[in-house]
Parts: structure tokens; sequence; C-alpha cells
């Protein structure tokens, strides 16, 4: 269901159910969580196995939630969203083939989102009644702006590579999105968290400077200007 590989600086976290698109169970968010929360790697990578990012929520399971059920089983997928958003590694989606509902929101709460010409996107809950409820309607317009996020959500419309390019859902289209996250270890790794932290603040713009100003603060003493 899910593979995790260490390498050097680099956490390779590998959805892995290719027979079902590597759609998620509430096993497999599990999962998920502890792999991206037990890590010191400074970079996680996270692909899907086979020829797709992620399919979203296992339909088997969604099929079965009641109006019990249904808020816990959001909250879930939320809230393994938040773990990757606020990990203190940087979470790079390499997404090669189709992301869909929850596999999108899952790279939403990535920091970086790097395709292949193979990959393509798609918010398909609303065909079915449904609409993405692990934080897509709050990250898809904060990341493509309202507009877009409005057109990819009520229509359940296919975005390839390059339209996803061209609206900020994604940053780079490569051949290897993997090879991305590598060059990111190369980077001092202390900056490298607390850029993140710095760009995920959500205060009031004169707190974020005051913060911003505190952390350079603190990289300055220790930085090597002989790298």
């Amino acid at each position: 269901m899910l593979a995790t590989t260490d390498e050097e600086s680099l956490r390779v976290i590998t959805l892995d159910r290719p027979d079902r698109r590597n759609a998620l169970t509430p096993d497999g968010l599990d999962a998920l969580q502890t792999a991206v929360t037990e890590t010191d790697a400074p970079v996680i990578y996270l692909r899907g196995a086979g020829d797709a990012f992620c399919a979203g929520a296992d339909l088997d399971v969604v099929a079965d939630l009641d109006g019990e059920a249904a808020p816990a089983f959001a909250e879930h997928g939320q809230a393994v969203a938040r773990a990757i958003e606020t990990s203190d590694s940087v979470v790079v989606a390499g997404v090669d083939g189709p992301a869909r509902g929850g596999g999108v929101e899952l790279a939403l709460a990535c920091d970086l989102r790097v395709a292949t010409e193979r990959a393509t996107f798609a918010e398909t809950g609303v065909t079915l009644g449904l609409f993405g409820a692990w934080g897509g309607t709050v990250r898809l317009p904060r990341v493509v702006g309202e507009g877009e996020a409005m057109d990819i959500a009520l229509s359940g419309r296919v975005v390839d590579a390059q339209e996803a390019l061209r609206m900020g859902l994604v940053s780079r289209v490569v051949d290897d999105p993997k090879a991305v996250a590598e060059s990111l270890t190369d980077n001092d790794h202390a900056a490298l968290s607390l850029l993140k932290d710095r760009m995920r603040d959500t205060a009031a713009q004169e707190t974020q400077e005051a913060r911003e100003a505190e952390t350079f603060a603190t990289l300055i003493e220790r930085a090597d200007f002989d790298r």
C-alpha cells in the first residue's frame, strides 16, 4: 500500500497500489502520515507506483460512508494533508500520470509539485455528486486563484501538465521529477526548513516580517559563506 526508501538526505514515499491507481484507504492515510512525520530527512519525495500518481480516496470506502462516518473520513484526509504541509521536511510531489480528487489535494499540500508531460489533474468529485474534502476547497484557490479553482472544481475537467504549469498548479514540467527533489538536498538543510516555515506563515504582515528578520539573524550566525 505504501513503500518508503531512505536515501542520502531524501526520503522517498511511494503510494503503492498500482492496481487501484494508488487510491487511499484509512490504513493508507495512516501509513502516509507516519511516513511523513517520522523522518529527519530534509526533503521528502512523494510519488505514485505504476502509471498514476494517486486516484484519491478509495471509492469502495467512500461508498460505505454514512452521515456519521463521512466527516471523520474527511477529517482523516485533512489531517494527513496538514501533516504534509506542516512537516519540517520540504515535500515534493512528483506527478507522473493522473492525479484525481484526493490525489490532487495531497499534491496541493506539498511544497512543490513537479510534473512530467504524462501528468493530468482533475477534481472529479462533482461528477459523482461530491467534492474533494481533504482541504482542496481551501488550498486550490490559494494555489491557482479563485477563478481557476472554480473552473477546475465545478467542471471536473482534466487539466494537462502544460495547463497546470500555466496556472501555477505545478512549478515545473520535467522528465525526472525526483531529480528536482534530489537537487534540493544540496542546499542548507536548516535554511530549507526555516524558509518553508516562513513561506507558510499566515500571521499578519507585520508579524511575518518580524519573524522573517529573526529567522534571517538565526541563519546568519551559522551561514557558511565559503561553501
